[in-house]
């Protein structure tokens, strides 16, 4: 799917080696502090490259929080083939993925056994950037403008269903090849009119390079598309066998992205510490951002509600996008929150 695309375009801006990925997930091994306690490590994979929706597992690993929990957590980024196949082997216990992406492990030969276990995010902030002032503010003023497109499927039925419930005639659109890594550069540049973003992070570097856009979120079209993005997955299977170390790496992962919420300036500092090649600016300016993101109006950090999971399936069923219909209540689980 399109992040996939993206962590493959976006690997080259940061470096992170994969080695000490380790299918034994029960694996243990002395704490750094040389104390006689024994950690079960396990391995989490990343989406993409580091970024503020990965601050509370950056935190919960700086503050102790998992050697708390009796776990040493390895953070690695993705393969080319994606977290999910990882997770899904079991050379990691725990990653990140989209609601979205996850939808082909659901279904047909290629289904993986993966769930998502915790919800980053309680809404969807991905949408539409353009320059501000060309008219890109509604979909339909995406006709006759240069879309960046991953070409996929699903990504090109959403576009369009928000175009044509604005009265637009998605055929008018311009779908060009997106080679975007750095969406300020491409919108100045001009070679591209339109990119679909997510807000708390791209948004933001428009912000904070001085760029003026116009910005629509698909989530205010249609309320189908106020799904879960990003997820935290596990495997299935690993974690029915391993229910209390679910737990314990969820609760202390929640720890982590309480404490952003509470402290983003601290935060984001510690998240630049363990990713210096981030820019601090980006990062401190996205964590102001995303705190108010990660539990929004819920009470529970990490909560997936059934009925926004199962609108975003219904609708891809309702639209013949997926192999297979997917039942309602697949792929999620509340089960190992705390």
């Amino acid at each position: 799917m399109k992040k996939r695309i993206l962590a493959l375009l976006l690997a080259a801006a940061l470096t992170a080696s994969m080695a000490g990925c380790s299918g034994k997930s029960e694996d243990t091994k002395k704490s750094d502090q040389g104390s006689d306690k024994d950690l079960t490590k396990l391995t989490f994979v990343l989406d993409w490259t580091p970024n503020t929706n990965h601050t509370g597992i950056y935190v919960a690993q700086e503050k102790g929080y998992f050697a708390d929990a009796g776990l040493d957590v390895e953070i690695v980024q993705p393969p080319e083939d994606g977290a999910e196949v990882l997770v899904a082997s079991g050379k990691a216990q725990f990653g990140v993925s989209f609601q979205d992406s996850l939808m082909p492990a659901f279904t047909g030969d290629d289904a993986l056994p993966v769930e998502a276990v915790a919800a980053v995010l309680q809404h969807n902030t991905s949408g539409i950037i353009s320059r501000k002032g060309e008219g890109l503010d509604r979909p339909k003023g995406l006709e006759g403008k240069k879309y960046a497109t991953w070409n996929l499927e699903l990504e090109k039925a959403t576009l369009q269903n928000v175009v044509e419930a604005d009265g637009g005639d998605f055929s008018k659109v311009e779908l060009i090849p997106s080679t975007v890594t750095d969406e300020v550069s491409a919108l100045q540049s001009k070679s591209v009119d339109a990119i679909w973003i997510f807000y708390g992070w791209a948004g933001i570097a428009t912000e904070v390079a001085g760029l003026d856009t116009d910005y629509f979120a698909f989530k205010d079209i249609n309320s189908a598309f106020d799904f879960y993005t990003p997820v935290i997955i596990g495997n299935r299977e690993w974690m029915k066998e391993n229910a209390d170390t679910t737990k314990a790496f969820l609760s202390a992962a929640k720890k982590g992205y309480e404490f952003a919420i509470e402290n983003p300036k601290d935060a984001a500092d510690i998240l630049c510490k363990a990713v210096p090649e981030l820019d601090p600016d980006l990062v401190q300016a996205s964590q102001e951002y995303m705190k108010d993101q990660y539990k929004a109006e819920v009470s529970q950090w990490g909560y997936i509600d059934p009925a926004r999971w199962n609108a975003y399936y219904n609708w891809i069923n309702e639209n013949g996008l997926s192999e297979e219909e997917i039942p309602e209540n697949t792929g999620f689980n509340n089960d190992y929150l705390e």
